[in-house]
């Protein structure tokens, strides 16, 4: 039990785990609130948005101080917060939204953004994520797993760990951040180790990933799913072998995140060798939010006491507008207010300087009690051309579902929402390497949508005149993903296409007709 006993062995505690075990999630977040605000009273922010009046609210009624704090603090979204308070902290300016210096800034690979966005990453946010990471390990006792696992390695495939130094800070990806960081007990299980994940030629990294893979051990492996299938595709066709369990026979657990994993869940199964556990985590670049804390649960229990305070954002029409931004005057929520089955839009304030921060993720709570919850899209991922309010969550459902009818693999897809005549239509675009008619594909799609959503069902029959399908390989969805530098690590192909997007896509393609109006 050798990671076990090296996380003992370093006098790792287990308090947090056992203090959101036995305390309720509201007296955790507003203990975790109290102690930002009193961290960050005397930074720029602080000050300027009245950190010590809101302290003093603590002492009020029990909930005087939310009052307190959401009239005073506005609401910010990326662009808001960053014109107006972290570019001066990539300036190198000391006390701005967190105490001293922000030092390392992760490069956030947004699928609805051209460009990236800068993250700060602070030394407390960095210790936060190693103990989330710590109490995720310390979970897998719940398991039904083999003594073998903890002693294997973890291969952790995120993007290049290479920071570039601009002056006054270092940027990159948040693994890199990361990786720089790590306990040195943690290094003897890390794979592919800290040479191979500096490389940045993608390609190049996944080649020399491939030509180690035999020598290594791998128990754990963690990673966004469309970059690990194609990994493990690589090693055994590289090797010739049928299945990866040839090569990592005592691979026992996948941690994924980012992405929903059920398109890919049947794509994996045919790569192993017998079944595994999947555990899924919600990891950000803005902090470790959330991770599975039981087998056989497809839901992940918030992490409630570790530097991160949160606010949840009915995800309706009175709060967003048609292209899913948060109105000013959103109706906000605490985590004893929210209710099972309902979505919600995520505000974060954090150790690493963000406040009441519009992330941009769509959750829903399936245990109040636990604190559990299933990521069901982004705010600015869905589509309401006229009403249909199709999710993401519907999306991948009906994906799913039309796929084991047909017996299919279907790896990645994109829809847009496109003038057709005087009214409108979707555009469906679907990635498979098998063989599929896409008007057979399209039909049971529409014929599943409307089983799933009500709303839908309403407007097809109204203003939703149409749907359309394109088939395509794979790889078309990487390639087009490279065309932009975002191959690799936590980048992931956008499930609705903005109009840009689309226009850049299907030039891309090479789609000599227009679309269908």
């Amino acid at each position: 039990m050798a990671i076990l006993g090296e996380l003992l062995k370093k006098g790792i505690r287990i308090r947090e785990m056992l203090e959101q075990e036995y305390s309720s999630p509201f007296d955790l977040q507003k203990k975790e609130l109290k102690e930002l605000l009193i961290a960050a009273s005397q930074t720029e922010f602080g000050k300027h948005y009245g950190f010590y009046d809101i302290l003093r609210a603590f002492r009020a009624s029990p909930r005087d101080f939310y009052e307190q704090f959401k009239t005073r603090v506005p609401i910010h979204t990326y662009d808001a917060i960053f014109n107006t308070w972290w570019k001066r902290c990539l300036q190198g300016e000391r006390n701005v939204c967190w105490p001293g210096r922000v030092k390392y800034f992760a490069l956030s690979s947004g699928t609805s953004e051209a460009s990236s966005k800068y993250i700060p990453v602070t030394k407390d946010m960095t210790k936060a994520i190693q103990k989330t990471s710590i109490r995720q390990i310390l979970t897998l006792s719940k398991y039904d797993l083999p003594a073998h696992i903890f002693e294997s390695g973890i291969l952790m495939l995120g993007g290049s760990t290479h920071l570039n130094h601009r002056g006054s800070y270092f940027e990159g990806d948040l693994s890199g951040i990361q990786a720089a960081r790590l306990p040195f007990w943690f290094q003897h299980f890390y794979k592919p180790g800290k040479q191979i994940a500096k490389t940045r030629d993608w390609d190049a990294k996944l080649d020399k990933i491939t030509r180690k893979a035999v020598d290594w051990d791998i128990g754990i492996v963690v990673g966004v799913p469309a970059w690990i299938q194609i990994l493990m595709e690589k090693i055994i066709d590289y090797y010739r072998v049928p299945n990866i369990h040839e090569i990592w026979p005592n691979l026992e657990v996948y941690v994924h995140g980012g992405v929903s994993f059920e398109p890919y869940r049947k794509g994996f199964a045919n790569l192993l060798g017998r079944p595994i556990h999947y555990i899924e985590t919600y990891l950000a670049s803005e902090g470790f939010i959330a991770f599975q804390a039981y087998p056989n649960r497809r839901s992940m229990r918030l992490v409630t006491n570790n530097g991160i305070f949160y606010e949840f954002v009915p995800f309706e029409e009175k709060n967003f507008n048609s292209q899913g931004e948060i109105r000013p005057d959103a109706e906000t929520l605490l985590i004893d207010e929210v209710e099972e089955g309902k979505e919600y839009a995520l505000l974060l304030s954090t150790c690493a300087g963000a406040w009441r921060y519009l992330i941009g993720d769509v959750i829903r709570f399936t245990s109040i009690e636990e604190s559990e919850i299933v990521i069901t899209g982004r705010t600015k991922h869905f589509l309401s051309l006229c009403g249909e309010h199709l999710s993401v969550d519907n999306m991948t459902k009906a994906i799913g579902l039309v796929a084991d009818e047909l017996n299919i693999s279907v790896r990645e897809f994109t829809v847009a929402g496109i003038p057709h005549n005087s009214l409108f239509a979707h555009q469906w675009y679907i990635g498979t390497d098998n063989q599929v008619d896409p008007v057979v594909f399209r039909d049971r799609l529409d014929a599943t949508l409307k089983k799933l959503n009500d709303d839908y069902a309403v407007e097809r029959s109204a203003a939703l005149k149409d749907i359309f399908v394109e088939i395509l390989p794979t790889q078309r969805f990487y390639e087009w993903m490279e065309s932009k530098g975002k191959v690799g690590g936590q980048n992931k192909f956008p499930r609705v296409l903005t109009k840009a997007q689309l226009e850049d896509w299907v030039s891309f393609l090479g789609v000599r007709q227009e679309l269908p109006r």
